[in-house]
C-alpha cells in the first residue's frame, strides 16, 4: 500500500478539472520500470485503473499502481513537490537502495 500526502491530493484534483476531458474514473498511475541512470525509473501518467491494479482513493481522486510494480512502491509516500529547481509528483521510497539526482530514478535495495 502506498500513501499520498494532502499536497499530491490537491495538485492531482486540480490536474484533472484542468483537464476536463479525461474520463471518470481516471488517476494518477504511477510505475516502475527498467531503465534511468540508477537502474529502475518511475513513470506517472493520467490514466483508469485496470484489473490487478491496487487503487488508494484520497479527497476523491484516485492513485494508481499497476501490480507489477507493487513490489517496488510498497510502504512509499506520494507527494507534491513545487520549489524554485523542481515541480512535480515525487515518491519516497523506502524499498531504494539509492536514488539518483533527478528524482525519478533508483536502484532497488537488495
Amino acid at each position: 500500500m502506498i500513501t499520498v500526502t494532502g499536497e499530491a491530493v490537491n495538485q492531482l484534483r486540480a490536474m484533472l478539472e484542468e483537464k476536463g476531458g479525461v474520463a471518470e474514473g481516471c488517476g494518477l498511475r504511477l510505475a516502475v520500470e527498467k531503465g534511468g541512470c540508477a537502474g529502475m525509473q518511475y513513470t506517472m501518467r493520467l490514466a483508469p485503473p485496470a484489473d490487478g491494479d491496487e487503487v488508494v482513493e484520497a479527497g476523491g481522486v484516485r492513485f494508481i499502481v499497476d501490480h507489477a510494480s507493487l513490489r517496488f512502491l510498497e510502504g512509499s509516500r506520494v507527494d507534491y513537490e513545487d520549489s524554485l529547481n523542481d515541480s512535480g509528483f515525487k515518491i519516497h521510497n523506502p524499498n531504494a537502495a539509492r536514488s539518483c539526482g533527478c528524482g525519478t530514478s533508483f536502484e532497488v535495495g537488495s
